[in-house]
């Protein structure tokens, strides 16, 4: 028995702020000299970034007209943690709801009374009763639907949401899951100038991304979940982190983790295509997490692909920046508008990362359900 990715929606919050302009917010807001600013827009320049977008309003702002973040940063503190969440018990809701709806129109055939599990995906908030609980009422799902959450699991928890959403199909054929994944990544801005969140406040953004998958294709593309595996790189433990403090949730981003990859990343693929009739050379499509311009660099030159082939990647990390796990969604949404009837039985590739280091690998195969 197979599953199948049938429709993923997207949808993301009305502030959308070019990288340049989020440069000098970061620049006034962590009051840097001159010298220090010019080099902190470089960074900004290099991140293959053109905007990104932000619940909050402050973004696009000078200091002074901060409503969210203090406009005396020496005099007040940043945000506390309970500030942070207030926020996004105010906006993930909404912005998981558009894209909930987004997804589920693409598939008419699927109602809301029929979607019998919902997987909520997010590692940048957290409450109870909770985003999962919101979205049965405010969707209007039925009250017994099986609720699973994939909490504070970094980049690549959408990819075990995938997987709970494979076993469920296979369990029961008249499954329909739906998964959402919504970050809100922007509200955690610290006043930090060391180099881990200095890199990591040039790259993320919020979005929410929806995902029904099923056990029958739907009518057009689908993808058809074909194989996971897991990989672990252990000496990227320190590299990529998360942890909840005073006065938000801290991410450490070294500027090691595109190395740390390019030792890992041969050997996923090659443990996630040991046991199937396929090989690397075979592989048509691509669908990596775009956790920065590096990353996609260094899988490139270690698998031999070209920038053609990360084509959906960067325009994902260009459009929108890195929004945690909703990210490789909104790349496998942007693969799925492409394909034709020529691509059927394409295999594609897929990959996230997150902390651990955790190496994460899909292969997909599309597939066309009957008009």
């Amino acid at each position: 028995m197979s599953s199948y990715l049938c429709a993923i929606g997207t949808a993301n919050p009305t502030h959308v702020i070019p990288q340049p302009q989020i440069a000098t917010f970061m620049a006034e807001a962590l009051q840097l000299d001159d010298n220090e600013a010019r080099k902190l827009r470089a960074l900004y320049r290099v991140t293959g970034i053109g905007q990104r977008y932000s619940v909050l309003a402050d973004y696009s702002r000078s200091n002074g007209d901060f409503e969210f973040f203090p406009n005396t940063p020496d005099l007040e503190p940043f945000p506390s943690v309970g500030q942070r969440m207030a926020v996004y018990r105010e906006c993930a809701l909404p912005l998981s709801v558009r894209a909930a709806q987004d997804c589920l129109q693409q598939v008419p055939e699927v109602t809301l009374a029929s979607i019998t599990h919902l997987i909520t995906v997010s590692c940048t908030g957290m409450y109870a009763p909770g985003l999962d609980l919101e979205l049965v009422q405010k969707l209007g799902l039925r009250p017994n639907v099986q609720r699973t959450c994939v909490n504070f699991m970094g980049c690549y928890a959408a990819f075990n949401a995938l997987k709970l959403a494979d076993a469920f199909c296979k369990a029961d054929a008249g499954a329909n899951v739906l998964i959402v994944s919504t970050e809100l990544c922007t509200i955690h801005f610290q006043k930090n100038r060391e180099e881990d969140h200095l890199v990591s406040n040039a790259l993320f953004g919020d979005g929410s991304a929806a995902a029904l998958v099923r056990a029958v294709p739907a009518a057009g593309a689908s993808l058809e979940l074909a194989a996971f595996h897991c990989g672990i790189e252990p000496n990227g433990h320190a590299d990529m982190a998360w942890h909840i403090n005073d006065f938000g949730f801290e991410m450490t981003l070294s500027s090691y983790v595109p190395r740390l990859i390019q030792k890992g990343i041969r050997e996923l693929t090659d443990g996630l295509l040991e046991n199937l009739p396929i090989q690397l050379t075979d592989i048509q499509h691509f669908a990596i997490h775009p956790g920065g311009r590096k990353i996609l660099e260094t899988i490139e030159q270690e698998l031999g692909l070209t920038t053609h082939d990360n084509r959906f990647a960067y325009q994902v990390l260009r459009d929108y920046g890195n929004m945690s796990s909703a990210t490789v969604l909104f790349v496998l949404h942007e693969l799925l508008q492409s394909l034709t009837a020529a691509d059927k039985e394409a295999p594609v590739l897929s990959f996230a990362f997150g902390p651990g280091l955790t190496l994460e690998a899909m292969l997909l195969k599309v597939a066309f359900g009957d008009n």
